[in-house]
Formats: C-alpha cells, sequence, structure tokens
C-alpha cells in the first residue's frame, strides 16, 4: 500500500511502504516511541511506558518490557515477517511470561529495572513513573503494588509487534483471547519514509475480541465483576466516599496519606481468605519492621480487645521486604455478611491505626 503526501493540497508525493531491516531496529523504535503500540484502542488513556529492552528472563532475553498506569505488565515480542521464527512467536512470548511469574523475585525485579532507568534517564524508576504517566506519590504507590501483585500471580499481559501480520495469526490471537485468561495482542506496524521523516501507522488485532467478549458475556471473569462491584458497595458503606474508583481485581487500597502504608481489602485465593489489612511496602524492610513494631507495641492490646474473636496478625517478614497487620476471614463467599464484616473491621482499622500513623508524618 502507498501514502500520497502533500503541503497545503500542493506537490504531492506517492510514498511506498518501505521495510525495517533489522528487527533491532524496530526494537529501538518502540523504546524510544511507546505511542508506536497503540493501546488507547484497549482503554482511550491508557498509554505503555517501555522500562526496558533485552530484559533478561530464564528463558531468554524479552524484547521489551512495558507497564502502563495501572501497574499492568507488558511482554512485547517483535519478529519481522521475513523471520521464521515468527510461527512461534506467541509461544514465544508465553514462555518469556512463565519465566518472569516463576523466576522473579520482586525487588530484583524492581532493582533491574531501576538499574535501566537510571542509566537511561539519570533518575529513579519511580520518578520516571510520576513524570511519565503525571501521576502523584500515593498513584504511583498504587502502580508498585500492582505490579507486585501481577508478578506474583503470573498476570501478565503480551503484545506481539510485526511489520506484517498474516490471517493464521490473527486467528490464533482470536482463539486464544476468546478461550483462555490470556490478553494478547498483536501490532501490524506499517512503516513509510519519506525525506527525513519516518510515518509509522500502527493496526492493534485482538482488542476487539476483548470488547466484544466483555459485551457479550461469555467469558469475562466473574471473579472480576464480582470484585468490581463489591468494592464499590464497600466504599459507599464507608463515612468517607471521597475515595478512588475500584478496579476489577482482588484487592482495594485505602491510603494513609504516607508513602509506602496503606490499608487494604484483599482476597487471598491460596488460602482462601480475606484480609482487613494495613500494608507496609517502603523500599527499605528495615523500615517497615521499625514501623511495623512501632504499631505492635502501642496498640497490639487495643486491637486484640477490640476485634475480640478475630485474631489480629503482626507479619514482620511478609514478601520479599514488607510488613502486615491483618485480621482474615476464612472459607469467604462473597455474600452481605462479608460487606458488613469488611466495612466493620476496616472503620475500626482506621480508626485505631490511623491517628498513631498521623503522627509518623
Amino acid at each position: 500500500m502507498a501514502i500520497i503526501i502533500s503541503q497545503d493540497g500542493k506537490n504531492a508525493h506517492k510514498i511506498d511502504r518501505s521495510d525495517f531491516e533489522k528487527e533491532d531496529y524496530l526494537q529501538n523504535y518502540i523504546h524510544e516511541n511507546p505511542e508506536s503500540i497503540p493501546v488507547y484502542e484497549i482503554e482511550e488513556d491508557k498509554k505503555l511506558f517501555v522500562v526496558a529492552r533485552e530484559f533478561p528472563t530464564e528463558s531468554g532475553p524479552i524484547d521489551a518490557l512495558a507497564i502502563d498506569k495501572d501497574g499492568d505488565i507488558y511482554v512485547v515480542e517483535t519478529k519481522l515477517y521475513k523471520n521464521p521464527d515468527k510461527r512461534t512467536v506467541v509461544a514465544q512470548a508465553l514462555d518469556y511470561g512463565a519465566s518472569l511469574w516463576r523466576h522473579s523475585d520482586y525487588g530484583d525485579f524492581i532493582k533491574r529495572i531501576d538499574d535501566v532507568i537510571s542509566r537511561k534517564f539519570k533518575i529513579s524508576f519511580e520518578d520516571k513513573i510520576k513524570s511519565f504517566f503525571n501521576i502523584e506519590d500515593e498513584q504511583v504507590e498504587f502502580v508498585f503494588e500492582t505490579m507486585r501483585i501481577n508478578l506474583q500471580q503470573g498476570n501478565i499481559k503480551f503484545v506481539i509487534l510485526m511489520d506484517s501480520i498474516d490471517e493464521r495469526l490473527k486467528d490464533l490471537i482470536v482463539y486464544v483471547n476468546q478461550n483462555s485468561q490470556f490478553d494478547i495482542y498483536a501490532v501490524q506496524i506499517e512503516y513509510y519514509k519519506f525525506e527525513s521523516y519516518e510515518i509509522i501507522i500502527p493496526k492493534l488485532f485482538g482488542v476487539e475480541v476483548k470488547k466484544n467478549v466483555i459485551v457479550a458475556g461469555k467469558r469475562t471473569s466473574i471473579q472480576d465483576e464480582e470484585y468490581f462491584n463489591f468494592y464499590k458497595e464497600l466504599i459507599e458503606m464507608m463515612p468517607d466516599k471521597n475515595y478512588r474508583q475500584p478496579q476489577p481485581r482482588a484487592y482495594y487500597q485505602i491510603p494513609t496519606g504516607i508513602g509506602g502504608i496503606h490499608f487494604e481489602w484483599s482476597f487471598h485465593k491460596l488460602s482462601r481468605s480475606f484480609g482487613v489489612e494495613l500494608h507496609f511496602e517502603k523500599p527499605k524492610g528495615e523500615i517497615n519492621k521499625e514501623l511495623i513494631s512501632r504499631i505492635e507495641e502501642g496498640l497490639k492490646d487495643r486491637l486484640e480487645q477490640t476485634f475480640e474473636e478475630d485474631s489480629v496478625v503482626f507479619e514482620k517478614d511478609w514478601g520479599e521486604k514488607w510488613s502486615r497487620i491483618c485480621v482474615l476471614r476464612k472459607n469467604i463467599l462473597i455474600n452481605e455478611e462479608l460487606k458488613v464484616w469488611a466495612v466493620e473491621k476496616m472503620k475500626i482499622f482506621m480508626d485505631i491505626i490511623q491517628p498513631e500513623l498521623d503522627k509518623i508524618k
């Protein structure tokens, strides 16, 4: 296909489509110009930040690793159509995702990204997220927490980016998206050159399937819908109505006004439990332990007396370097009883603990 370029309706030029000579150039282009991956067709205000090229995993280097402001993680695999490996590109991307999930320590994962960002931009990963997405500290905290959970649970999205996509690959992506929990998108990049200008026309495939499935109700996760509606009702039952809109996720965070510390409602799939929790997720583990010890020393007896039958658990070593205080309810069902319990316990948690946290500010 050719395009026509003109200036003020005159001097038209017919420009034929060009080819990427090397995959390396395509990788570098999306790294420097993440807008060329049109995730804004999935959600209008969504955009990707490509955090690293050739990100190492035990299955080999990921061509590009990206995130969005919701904390979703994207494995981007690039292939030229002339590459004979293009038939296995979906399996290759899934293999990288599995390797990230199975073998990545979150602390090490963030450190490796931070090293890349520091070398390239001379600022921290946290500061780069803040400036790139134009968000505040509390939203940055949300991004990091969501990334942690997504990495831990293997919730990874995939983008296959090629200069030409045949019908077989399109059919495969439609099939996978319609019959699995995976989110796989294909982007076809049409490339044109005119004098010193490069013209990129990206076409996204796979998003229509996701949208249609959600509208038709054929494959959307019941749990995701239930999470969203559940947390929406909890917010409406709380005294303060000024909480942000929930996401269709297993947890909901409530800011404390202190970076790295937040209240949280959370479903835990493995233990089949639901928690009312306070998370300490400062970058340094010793600070988290110091803070939870301070709360434990001053408030443990009061919390235990107030909660009575519900055990209050103080976990100084939770995850890689975090700490948390939680009250857990086992063998849960999403019903009115759980909603009342969750709101009641969170109000107690916040009434008792927030004043102590305010002294830390």
